[in-house]
């Protein structure tokens, strides 16, 4: 059985970190094109990289939570791959040994001459000054809104070879992200983790009546499903 999870700001949000639409969260006290573009970057590199300090700084105080733990143990019986909007790095501190990072990764940085030259961010904060081995100022390893999602075909190639396909978290709101629920398989399990579950842009799509939902918090309703899996999967 090969289970595929695709994750969103959700799952994170039980172990602390704000979703981008938190009342009162880091979010809300900065203007996305302000701090989340490339523009911003050209016109204000150290606002950019002193808001996504205090996001690091978040991640890191951070721990995973049921949600995350429960998906790592899916591995014990079935190929699990997880797919996440998430830039933290929660799922891998769970155990889990396969994830793609659509939206990238808050504790790396690129290059701003070649974004193939990714590194890890040592400790909380990323400064002018910090170099690529090329010489060009670092970056977060972030999708800004406005780029292009570099990993959008290979995580559509992942979801189309699902078996079953789990959406934690998600708002399915997020473009072109969002749109990547489609490339699973008609005949594919889908089940949906969220406490609105049936509010979601998902629940508009022909096959609606045959998705499952668990109108569960993550942390309570990821653990149940992997229990139901792991039945099935004898």
């Amino acid at each position: 059985m090969r289970i595929v999870l695709f994750t969103g700001a959700g799952i994170s949000a039980e172990s602390g970190l704000n979703t981008f639409r938190d009342n009162g969260g880091l979010w809300e006290q900065y203007r996305v094109e302000d701090v989340a573009t490339p523009e911003a970057f050209a016109r204000n590199p150290e606002l950019v990289l002193r808001f996504y300090d205090r996001r690091r700084a978040q991640v890191l105080h951070a721990r995973p939570n049921e949600a995350h733990r429960a998906i790592a143990g899916m591995e014990e019986f079935a190929d699990v791959h997880v797919v996440t909007q998430n830039v933290d790095d929660l799922h891998e501190r769970a155990g889990s040994t396969r994830v793609l990072h659509v939206h990238g990764e808050i504790l790396k940085a690129r290059s701003t001459l070649d974004p193939a030259i990714v590194l890890p961010v040592q400790g909380a904060e990323l400064r002018l000054g910090d170099l690529c081995p090329l010489g060009s100022q670092l970056r977060p390893h972030i999708v800004w809104f406005g780029e292009e999602v570099p990993l959008l075909d290979e995580a559509a190639t992942i979801l189309s070879r699902a078996d079953v396909l789990v959406v934690v978290g998600s708002s399915l709101q997020v473009w072109p992200a969002a749109g990547l629920v489609h490339a699973a398989r008609p005949e594919a399990q889908v089940h949906v983790v969220d406490p609105d579950a049936g509010k979601l842009p998902l629940a508009s799509r022909p096959r609606a009546d045959g998705i499952t939902y668990w109108k569960q918090k993550a942390s309570m309703g990821v653990p149940m499903l992997a229990e139901y899996l792991r039945k099935q999967a004898g």
